[in-house]
């Protein structure tokens, strides 16, 4: 259960005021249909986080034990320093073809390649070596996050500041990444 609770806080908190949740917003604003919106991220996320998850067991049976405790220690210090980084909203493109469940899917999708959210999924993965569990945490700090702009839009930013949201998302990842250097060091 700590790989689920764990890896659902720490993507809620990356998701806030990154570039998929602009996208997210933005898709909710263009299509005005949230649920379908809704539908699109949990396909895209649930696909993209499944393969990164499954890509951070695989890399963690790969790896030393020594190795994979630094490169974790330091990806994890490293998402807290691009966190602290305010993503901008992708410039508006064509009106889509196909309709807003399918070009959320992909549009998303094709978002989340190379976000730290994705490659926090991997390191996750790696972490707690159980796919599905962090699959399934990713996606529904994913689903929670992108939630709260595609029906609260607006309204959320009057509520709670993204910078503190940022900050508190850096905060963690430095803390998981602290805790795994200490993991790292008493291997010597």
């Amino acid at each position: 259960m700590t790989a689920l609770w764990t890896s659902f806080l720490v993507v809620f908190l990356a998701e806030m005021g990154d570039k998929t949740q602009l996208v997210a917003l933005a898709l909710a604003a263009r299509y005005r249909r949230p649920w379908t919106v809704m539908l699109g991220i949990l396909l895209a996320t649930t696909a993209n986080h499944a393969l990164a998850a499954t890509a951070g067991v695989w890399v963690s049976r790969l790896l030393p034990p020594a190795a994979l405790a630094w490169g974790l220690a330091l990806s994890f210090i490293a998402f807290g320093i691009w966190t602290l980084v305010p993503d901008r909203a992708p410039a508006a493109g064509e009106p889509a073809r196909w309709g807003p469940l399918l070009t959320t899917t992909v549009v998303f999708f094709l978002a989340e390649m190379g976000d730290k959210t994705q490659l926090a999924t991997i390191a996750l993965g790696a972490r707690f070596e159980v796919a599905g569990l962090v699959t399934v945490g990713t996606t529904l700090g994913m689903l929670a996050a992108d939630g709260l702009v595609v029906f609260g839009g607006a309204h959320l930013t009057r509520v709670v500041s993204p910078t503190l949201l940022r900050r508190a998302a850096a905060g963690l990842f430095l803390v998981l990444g602290l805790i795994a250097l200490v993991a790292a060091l008493s291997r010597r």
